[in-house]
């Protein structure tokens, strides 16, 4: 079983349509946002742990932000190697035009978005020879970031009497943030992969209903053989955001378990830029 919508939830009110969609469908649906360029400016940071850094953007340009869904997702768009930039123009078909060569950019999830305050939240994951990784280490407060998007959501409904969420640090905060923003009376298993200790001090809503499962990934994942193992309600969604090849087999269990799902590839291994 596989819920999809296109055509009615489309362009046009973009929020309107997620929160319908989310009271009234089934699966998931595919609901695009005018694409901006926003430039903002790095206004904090914070070590969530030893290996997640938060940056805070702030910036007038942030009033016209717009953000809907969980894993909703910006390209924070670099400098080319010598230093200047080459960013994606804004068109009347609210999309963005990418000039040749494409400038550096990566993909981060919108942690959390506040309009009042005009503030972005990226949490961004820290590793070794990473491109962003390793400009969000030496980043300034003050210096200008140029993000783009997001470029629209793969929204899931809020009709399910039960989800099942599956993730790596690069999904941690995709999942934190739907645990902040879903209803109150769902009930949900998270299951999570880590390879550092510390990571399980990422922070999560504590939630009735709720209960989560952190697990050591150095000798690969146990996600699915764990979401297998699970006494789950026929009502139930599955939503996963990781590593692709560890992911994969949960895209199978559902299909072969008549179980909507959202399964999406965020990395890869060995792959810089994987784009699933």
């Amino acid at each position: 079983m596989s819920g999809s919508a296109h055509d009615d939830y489309s362009r046009v009110d973009p929020g309107a349509k997620v929160e319908a969609f989310r009271a009234t469908g089934r699966g998931t649906a595919r609901i695009g946002y005018p694409i901006r360029l926003t430039r903002t400016v790095l206004a904090t940071r914070e070590l969530v742990t030893p290996s997640m850094l938060r940056l805070t953007l702030r910036g007038p340009e942030l009033a016209h932000f717009e953000t809907h869904a969980a894993d909703d997702h910006v390209k924070v768009v670099f400098a080319q190697p010598d230093g200047t930039r080459t960013d994606p123009v804004p068109d009347a078909s609210g999309a963005l035009t990418w000039p040749r060569p494409l400038p550096p950019s990566r993909k981060y999830t919108v942690r959390r978005f506040d309009a009042a305050a005009g503030e972005l939240d990226l949490d961004v994951v820290l590793h070794p020879g990473g491109l962003a990784s390793e400009w969000a280490v030496r980043a300034e407060v003050g210096e200008e970031v140029v993000v783009a998007g997001p470029p629209g959501a793969k929204v899931f409904a809020h009709t399910y009497g039960h989800y099942v969420l599956v993730a790596d640090p690069t999904g941690l905060p995709a999942v934190a943030r739907w645990l902040e923003e879903s209803p109150a009376d769902v009930s949900a298993d998270v299951v999570l992969d880590v390879d550092h200790e510390h990571e399980r001090g990422y922070p999560l809503a504590a939630r009735a209903g709720v209960r989560v499962q952190w697990f050591d990934r150095a000798d690969g994942s146990r996600a699915a053989d764990v979401v297998a193992g699970l006494e789950l309600p026929a009502d139930t969604f599955l939503f996963a955001a990781g590593e692709a090849g560890d992911v994969r087999p949960l895209r199978r269990w559902a299909r072969e378990r008549g179980i909507d799902a959202l399964v999406t590839g965020y990395w890869k291994r060995g792959v810089v830029e994987f784009d699933e």
